[in-house]
């Protein structure tokens, strides 16, 4: 696949399009996505700046997850799961780590090699499990960032009150959450319009979306910690618009 997201931030002054490819490969050697972010002066329409689009992407979906957490999950939460090893559980387990206080972080990948690999380049304990139920059971906070096509996180594995960031599984066909928890969760999604045109979770589950997380943010609709709550994270491109720009300012800043 080849994804063009393009989009334009008044309050941000920045125009840009990230260009995204998405290969399903066994060449490990080379990542499934590769991005970059092409930044224009919104005034005149010249190219301003090429960013990598990879490291903007994996930071700004991680951060909107924490965001996301930071509104649902329970209070006191102790225990958080990434299902998954790649390039978004790496981003995912930093930026969790750096904002929130766990006492156990549990991590689970189909090739445990990947998993091992995880746990002994971060800095702190991480345990590998050899199952996704082992990792998921009891956890406060779960992360899916797999390539999964059908479900992997399956409802009657999830605390009561836990809340799920599932941020994988990003075409109309593909599933990372099973209808149990679909439906007995209350769903936020980032865009109505996309989650209903993109999300298979969302799509063949038929959930009801309760929220988009900006209506949460702007206090129009309430975060509702004390459920089970799912956020379903397709990213938007005014992510990477606010993003790039952010990075281009520091880098003008500093020359």
């Amino acid at each position: 696949f080849l994804g063009v997201m393009p989009a334009y931030s008044a309050a941000d002054d920045a125009l840009t399009t990230k260009l995204v490819t998405f290969y399903e490969h066994e060449d490990s050697s080379v990542p499934s996505h590769q991005a970059t972010v092409l930044l224009f002066d919104p005034r005149n329409g010249s190219l301003k700046a090429v960013l990598d689009g990879s490291v903007i992407t994996a930071k700004r979906t991680a951060a909107v997850s924490a965001i996301a957490t930071k509104l649902l999950m329970p209070p006191f939460a102790e225990v958080l799961c990434i299902l998954g090893a790649g390039v978004q559980a790496y981003s995912h387990y930093d930026i969790f780590t750096e904002l929130f206080t766990f006492k156990e972080v549990r991590i689970w990948n189909r090739t445990k090699e990947k998993a091992e690999k995880l746990a002994n380049s971060v800095n702190g304990p991480v345990q590998v499990c050899s199952s996704a139920q082992e990792a998921v059971t009891g956890a406060d906070v779960i992360v899916t960032v797999t390539m999964a096509t059908i479900p992997i996180l399956f409802g009657d594995w999830v605390k009561p009150g836990a809340h799920v960031n599932a941020v994988g599984a990003s075409r109309p066909d593909w599933r990372e959450l099973d209808d149990e928890l679909m439906k007995n969760s209350v769903l936020f999604v980032d865009s109505r319009e996309a989650a209903l045109t993109e999300s298979g979770d969302v799509i063949l589950s038929g959930a009801d979306i309760f929220a988009e997380l900006g209506e949460v943010l702007k206090g129009t609709k309430p975060a509702l910690p004390e459920k089970t709550t799912v956020f379903k994270s397709l990213g938007m491109a005014v992510e990477d618009t606010v993003a790039a720009k952010f990075v281009y300012d520091l880098w003008s800043a500093g020359n």
